[in-house]
């Protein structure tokens, strides 16, 4: 079992707070396991087991509980007078009206609560009403490269490591299949899953077939530019005729569900958000493959997408850079300040021309903000005019701060 000590960490820091600790994220990310571990955390640290309450909402064992009513009622029964009471709701949103219950249990001094669901719009709506300033989000996503290679031994190859990581899946579970087959069909039980239950279900789209459509579009075209027009255009040229608005739905349903993550760009030079241009990212490249197959992909473009998601855990907020005419492959933000990334997946030719192409943005920029270019060359720490350049897997490999 992966630690996962990001995540670990955060949940002792907010042990005993009195905030509704919420772990969001994609399907068999390993959200359950999580809970898991820290229940066995509690444990350890003299908690007894009659403290702690743990309900899978998605466990056929817990099929009659269907309101928040009925569950609240279910758990009030089974706390203990005058005893701290940790309680562990898996997949809250199967249960209509399961705020109610969170805030009933919120308000009750001797319970600590944590929850897990699989789409965004767990915090939506009357949740975010109903407990507004109450709770706290920890963001949950596959492993990292730095936890998948944990289980390997310390002088595996890295290069080799990260074609499996991306071939293979970030999802935990994929690390216990050792056949390609089985990885596939685990992979396209978890999409099945997430479109069929976490969308179609839940959106009601009349048209599975569009939306496929529309998800292998996205996985063909991570990284690139991807206005909903274009979108919607390409796929009525190629004889799949859809809207603007279609597509708009389906774009929402998808990142709700965390299959993909949004980014929006910045003109850096203008200090202002642009309404055009957006990017999406997967929250696994294994998926893409499990669907598309193993056709030729844009490395670059995936390696883009493993570092968008490397930042995101090491808990950025992130946009595309516009530099006059450049595109700035990452602004990061967080409250130690703005950093600033271009993704190459090598800058090495005959002429230059590659590296230069790819140093143009982050010289552009006048500030003194940190600058990095990833690569995967495997060449010396190398400084540009105080650009870093960083070879991304040992970039991915050193351990967040």
């Amino acid at each position: 079992m992966i630690p996962r000590k990001e995540y670990l960490d955060t949940l002792i820091r907010f042990r005993d707070k009195q905030l509704i600790k919420i772990v969001t994220g994609i399907r068999r990310c390993g959200k359950s396991t999580l809970f898991e571990i820290f229940r066995n955390y509690l444990k350890s640290d003299g908690v007894p087991e009659e403290q702690i309450l743990s309900i899978n909402l998605e466990d056929g064992d817990y099929i009659d509980i269907v309101t928040g009513g009925q569950l609240y009622s279910y758990i009030n029964s089974r706390l203990l007078p005058d005893r701290k009471m940790y309680i562990f709701l898996d997949e809250a949103q199967q249960v209509e009206n399961f705020q109610k219950a969170i805030d009933n249990l919120y308000i009750k001094k001797n319970c600590d609560v944590y929850v897990t669901g699989s789409n965004a719009y767990l915090l939506g709506g009357e949740l975010a009403t109903l407990l507004s300033g109450r709770y706290v989000e920890i963001k949950m996503l596959p492993l990292s490269f730095r936890e998948y290679i944990s289980v390997f031994p310390k002088d595996s190859n890295l290069n080799r490591l990260y074609f499996d990581y991306i071939l293979n899946s970030s999802f935990p579970y994929t690390l216990e299949l050792t056949e390609a087959k089985d990885r596939k069909q685990y992979l396209q039980s978890i999409f099945d899953t997430i479109v069929l239950k976490d969308i179609v279900a839940r959106k009601k789209f009349p048209d599975l077939a569009m939306l496929l459509s529309v998800v292998r579009f996205m996985f063909d075209n991570i990284g690139n530019i991807s206005s909903t027009k274009r979108i919607a255009d390409t796929m009525t040229s190629s004889g799949r005729k859809i809207s603007v608005h279609t597509v708009e739905n389906y774009l929402q349903a998808l990142t709700e569900s965390f299959i993909f993550y949004k980014i929006s760009r910045y003109d850096v030079k203008g200090k202002q958000y642009l309404k055009t241009g957006d990017k999406y990212y997967a929250a696994d490249i294994g998926l893409r493959y499990a669907l598309l197959g193993t056709k030729k992909a844009d490395d670059g473009h995936i390696l883009e997408n493993i570092v968008y998601l490397e930042l995101l855990r090491r808990g950025y907020e992130i946009y595309i850079g516009k530099v006059k005419n450049a595109e700035l492959d990452f602004i990061a933000i967080n409250e130690k300040g703005t950093e600033y990334y271009q993704v190459a997946y090598t800058v090495i030719d005959t002429d230059g021309k590659t590296l230069e192409r790819e140093l143009e943005p982050l010289n552009a920029i006048n500030d003194h903000n940190p600058k990095y270019l990833l690569t995967m060359d495997n060449t010396p720490l190398t400084s540009h005019n105080g650009i870093k350049q960083i070879n991304v897997l040992d970039w991915l490999t050193v351990e967040s701060r």
